[in-house]
């Protein structure tokens, strides 16, 4: 099974593109929803986190409220660096977990595995390819704004924290630009796609 990275900033249309590989037969694995899980009771960050960062981030069902745990540490990058330090490990090995399952089920398929920070943390080197998206940072401000309680701040705030966009598309073996109509996003995807599967 061919494994593939999918990594872009803030608001480059990471989903609309990992939507269109799942249409057209891929596993996608977003990196977003195992971080969800791991931090769930019973997950494997759950209890590090509590015992890092106390009671206190906990709701009255005795769950994580990730509103909580983000604000502590927003803006603090000790308490960020420990958060990651936990999460990022337990997401990965739920990933490869993730990976031999459907590479059981589908010894010739292709995976897409979604994640924001693959290049920043060297976990691009991971995979078989690495697909970047990939738009204008005016696209990117006008698209993030469009979100539901996103200020003008909080996009700088997000965008100045994120590695440029130049040294995501250094470590891209493929660029999907999404900067133009949806159907040209798609016509690159399905091109993207036809590469995969004739590379294994």
């Amino acid at each position: 099974m061919l494994i593939a990275g999918l990594t872009g900033g803030l608001a480059c249309g990471k989903s609309f593109v990992a939507e269109g590989f799942a249409k057209l037969g891929c596993h996608v694995v977003e990196a977003d929803q195992l971080g969800h899980e791991v931090l769930l009771p019973g997950g494997e960050a759950y209890g590090p986190t509590v015992a890092r960062f106390g009671a206190e981030i906990l709701d009255k069902d005795q769950k994580i409220d990730r509103r909580r745990l983000a604000a502590m540490v927003f803006g603090a990058p000790d308490k960020l660096a420990d958060l990651n330090a936990i999460v990022h490990p337990a997401v990965q090995q739920r990933a490869h977990r993730t990976f031999e399952e459907i590479a059981r089920r589908d010894p010739n398929g292709i995976a897409i595995y979604v994640a924001a920070i693959l290049v920043e943390t060297g976990a691009a080197r991971d995979y078989d390819k690495l697909i970047v998206v990939d738009c204008s940072p005016e696209t990117q401000k006008r698209r993030a704004l469009e979100r539901p309680g996103m200020t003008q701040e909080d996009v700088e705030a997000r965008l100045a924290r994120q590695l440029p966009a130049q040294k995501k598309r250094e470590a891209a073996d493929f660029i999907i630009d999404t900067n133009g109509t949806k159907e040209d996003t798609l016509r690159q995807i399905k091109m993207v796609f036809e590469r995969l599967r004739n590379s294994h």
